[in-house]
């Protein structure tokens, strides 16, 4: 894909100038945004009016498109019925108890998690905290439906989790909470559903239509069927719900993904056949004694290119582990938790708070033991069986010459 990625992006890149400037320049650049914009949709299942394009999922770390989706659902709940008032304040909604209320699981992305922490000690929502199943893993349905207040304004929960790729059933979650929308559709304003599929895109089929969400973030990429309220204002690009300069290479680079779409059942067959081979070679090569599969729960789907793996011993933390190996690249948590690489205990993010690397494995149940010697080992399209064999004989080499120093 990347050569056929590549003449798109330059193309795109050299119509640098703004969409105000020369005639010809201006109207190359919008074809392409708009030919990316129908064909993102498609890809999603949703229609080319839905997609607004922001500069990534986190939108540099400070106003992401997944908190674009929680500002609008608080809004939203401001101006429905009946907790419309134009200049109700906050602390007049706090005091009648009527503050818009949301739930998430606890293991969402930081961008989803932090966001509503932060709407929560403003005192701008209430939010509830569901916690995974610890045989599933999964966020259950009737947890999320126990949670309904009549001030519940959104669901949000992560269609598959990027540590462990266990998938979350959000098409029986949707369906669940518009059978309470129809119930309570005179009484309260209706809950909006939200997941962010960012790491589920190009890895599974996604299709927003089916899953019956009205949010779905991919990447920078959203595809909403409602209205949602900007967090800027000004210039009026991307129908005035995010403002500034219309990066061309950078959408016309996602439009190339389109072809990761068209040929996906090919790329997840490559995908689950090579995380099948890593699996049997890891098991083969340190025993069943020595290796527990963290992503493994009775009746969970996951992810067909992600192994999240603990070797089980004194001294194979992760992140040592990773520290000496030669060639395998690997992480023991979600990647944007990490500034530089590996983290062998935790570390202190913009706010002031802590992240161990495996606070996922630990929700799910993993004993604390096993939990810190995690690794998550990716395959990907160019990963084949050779490639698995060469690191995992890294691994093995470096665990020998660790144990070895060790009893010296």
């Amino acid at each position: 894909i990347a050569e056929k990625a590549d003449p798109p992006v330059i193309l795109g890149h050299n119509l640098w100038g703004t969409l105000t400037h020369h005639a010809s320049t201006r109207l190359k650049a919008r074809d392409i945004i708009y030919h990316s914009r129908d064909t993102i949709a498609r890809m999603v299942g949703g229609k080319a009016a839905d997609i607004i394009f922001t500069s990534g999922g986190t939108e540099l770390k400070i106003s992401s498109a997944n908190n674009l989706v929680f500002y609008t659902a608080v809004e939203y709940f401001r101006n429905s019925k009946p907790f419309a008032g134009g200049g109700t304040n906050w602390e007049q909604l706090n005091e009648r108890g009527s503050l818009p209320h949301i739930i998430i699981s606890n293991v969402e992305h930081d961008s989803i998690k932090l966001t509503a922490k932060h709407l929560l000690k403003e005192g701008k929502a209430d939010v509830t905290f569901d916690p995974i199943s610890k045989v599933t893993a999964w966020v259950e349905v009737k947890d999320v439906i126990a949670g309904i207040h009549p001030t519940t304004c959104l669901v949000s929960i992560v269609l598959a989790n990027n540590e462990i790729g266990i998938i979350m059933p959000i098409k029986d979650i949707c369906q669940r909470v518009r059978e309470v929308n129809k119930q309570r559709a005179a009484s309260a304003p209706k809950i909006l559903l939200h997941t962010d599929a960012a790491q589920a895109i190009g890895k599974i089929r996604v299709d927003a239509h089916e899953l019956g969400v009205n949010y779905i973030t991919i990447v920078g990429q959203k595809v909403y069927k409602r209205r949602f309220y900007p967090l800027f204002f000004g210039g009026g690009q991307e129908c005035n719900f995010r403002l500034g300069y219309d990066m061309v290479y950078y959408v016309m680079g996602f439009h190339a993904a389109e072809l990761v779409s068209l040929n996906l059942a090919e790329y997840e067959a490559h995908f689950l056949d090579i995380q099948c081979y890593l699996e049997q070679k890891l098991l083969a090569v340190f025993g069943s004694d020595k290796i527990h599969f963290n992503s493994h729960f009775p009746g969970s789907d996951i992810f067909p290119n992600t192994c999240n793996v603990s070797i089980l011993g004194r001294g194979l933390q992760g992140c040592r582990v990773l520290s000496t190996c030669r060639g395998l690249l690997a992480s023991v948590g979600a990647a944007c938790l990490s500034d530089s690489g590996a983290i062998c205990t935790y570390k202190e993010n913009v706010c002031g708070q802590y992240h161990l690397p495996f606070h996922i494995l630990l929700n799910c149940g993993i004993p604390y033991h096993v939990a810190t010697n995690a690794l998550r080992i990716s395959v990907g399209r160019s990963t084949f069986c050779e490639d698995v064999d060469i690191i995992v004989e890294d691994l093995r080499e470096q665990l020998e010459r660790d144990e070895l120093l060790m009893n010296s």
